[in-house]
């Protein structure tokens, strides 16, 4: 948008601070290469546009907004003179993609001295030589720390979250391993009994009754039902009692595994019913291998099974083979999240989960959603961890009109008020050094609201901290669209 031309007075330019210093010669080029624009209330330029100007503010009121999903999100409001915008990076020429980073607008008529972005990039190269390679090196090697210590933050969870599931895998993968080993053991007396058993003097019918019995016991194995301490107790010592009763030695050790497979007097009782009393002993002894071998398996399976649903959350985490942009159920998402970062959370911190029933899903990139979920959580840990290592992390979802929020609360000492709006800048951290690299939260914010055109938040108070997302239900971009209605491409 053009404003009405107006005169330009080298000596009103030159009051305004950014110019102060300059010399009348000076002056007389900005006032000759630029001009003095009035505008009225409304826009003056876009975001995203292309830079073509560089806006100084001699009176008036200017509003700064940023593009925050499908809303414009006023960020300053001034009628401060000599205030700046517009194209305050043109000194960098073409190495960075010339646009407008805000929109700009007036409430009431202003002026505004207004320097074309080729003029301005020419004039600070020419008098500010030094402060300009100054400049430049700065603004490059910010994007270049940025970019190295975007890629630490990375490897640093990579390797936590790998860290923990190496912790997680190999509590399973040695419980196989020794269930393996011990069932080895258990089949190998098993065989060397059932060998006692045939060379002795039973008839075939007693033998018969035998596996049937064998094969009985492994059902209901299978369904032994849960025991409580006092229960299990009472059982053991009654069962321990039938076996002496009935001589056999060591029933002491035999009770409490036929009560961890949910067997009782009354299954003794049967047994006793159905082979003869001299063979009592020996066929309890092998039923007793049969109870273990089926408990082994069951660890076993267990065991296998825990690997198995650990290597399907990792996939779920980073979502190999998944297209990169595609429609989601959040809560798969979290509890993947939070299945691989277990193994940090620890035992001392109690998760609590209060997902919303049906809560649609919602279209996004599942990975980095996951890294958003990861850095939430990862700071609510340290928080908590900060204030004597326990505490409850309150993991919440909800449907907020068109919007799911996923909340994450945690117990720890909060964010003071007076940081609270920096924790979203980068390399801004309140982890003691080495332990926080300050791009965890700007990552975040930049998924969220940059990629997802939804909010990052937070709310703050001793013992109650809550960093909210807001999605939302309906994809942004038409690239986006596209993606969903196009799978494949999206691959």
């Amino acid at each position: 948008m053009s404003g009405q031309p107006v005169p330009c007075s080298p000596r009103e330019i030159g009051s305004l601070f950014l110019f102060e210093k300059l010399t009348p010669e000076q002056l007389g080029r900005l006032c000759g290469e630029g001009r003095v624009e009035l505008f009225p209330p409304g826009p003056v330029y876009t975001e995203g546009d292309p830079a073509t100007c560089f806006y100084v503010m001699i009176e008036g009121t200017v509003v700064l907004s940023r593009r925050v999903g499908g809303d414009d999100v006023e960020v300053s409001r001034t009628s401060q003179r000599g205030v700046y915008a517009g194209a305050m990076q043109a000194y960098l020429g073409d190495r960075v993609r010339q646009v407008y980073n805000n929109s700009m607008r007036v409430t009431e008529p202003t002026r505004f001295f207004v320097l074309p972005a080729d003029t301005f990039a020419e004039v600070m190269s020419e008098w500010f030589p030094m402060a300009t390679h100054l400049l430049e090196g700065l603004f490059f090697g910010s994007k270049s720390t940025q970019a190295a210590i975007g890629q630490r933050e990375r490897l640093l969870a990579l390797g936590s979250l790998s860290a923990g599931l190496t912790h997680e895998l190999n509590n399973p993968a040695a419980a196989a391993v020794r269930a393996t080993s011990t069932l080895r053991e258990r089949v190998a007396k098993m065989r060397h009994k059932l060998a006692v058993i045939a060379e002795g003097p039973f008839s075939r019918d007693a033998l018969a009754s035998l596996i049937e019995i064998q094969e009985r016991t492994a059902e209901r194995v299978a369904k032994a039902p849960a025991l409580s301490p006092l229960e299990a107790s009472d059982r053991e010592d009654a069962l321990t009692d039938w076996l002496e009763d009935h001589g056999i030695d060591h029933g002491w050790q035999l009770a409490p595994t036929f009560v961890q497979a949910g067997l009782d007097v009354d299954w003794l009782e049967q047994v006793a019913a159905a082979v003869d009393a001299e063979i009592l002993p020996g066929a309890v002894g092998w039923l007793n291998y049969t109870v273990e071998t089926e408990l082994l398996m069951d660890e076993i399976e267990d065991s296998t099974t825990r690997i198995s649903h650990l290597v399907d959350a990792a996939k779920q985490y980073s979502q190999l083979d998944r297209a990169p942009y595609r429609v989601v159920g959040v809560h798969e998402l979290l509890d993947s999240t939070l299945l691989m970062l277990s193994g940090k959370i620890g035992p001392r911190i109690e998760v609590v989960k209060e997902y919303a029933p049906a809560l649609p899903e919602v279209p996004g990139y599942p990975a980095e959603l996951n890294q958003v979920w990861t850095n939430l959580i990862d700071n609510a840990v340290s928080a908590m961890n900060g204030a004597g290592g326990q505490g409850t992390l309150t993991v919440r979802t909800a449907l907020e009109g068109e919007q799911v929020l996923v909340e994450f609360r945690d117990t720890g000492p909060g964010v003071p008020p007076e940081i609270r709006s920096r924790i979203f800048d980068p390399f801004f951290t309140t982890k003691p050094v080495g332990q926080g690299t300050g791009l965890g939260l700007d990552i975040s914010w930049r998924i969220v609201v940059n990629k997802h055109h939804g909010t990052l938040r937070v709310e703050s108070e001793p013992g109650d901290t809550r960093f909210q997302v807001l999605l939302p239900l309906t994809a942004g971009t038409p690239e986006e669209r596209s993606a969903l209605t196009n799978p494949e491409k999206a691959a």
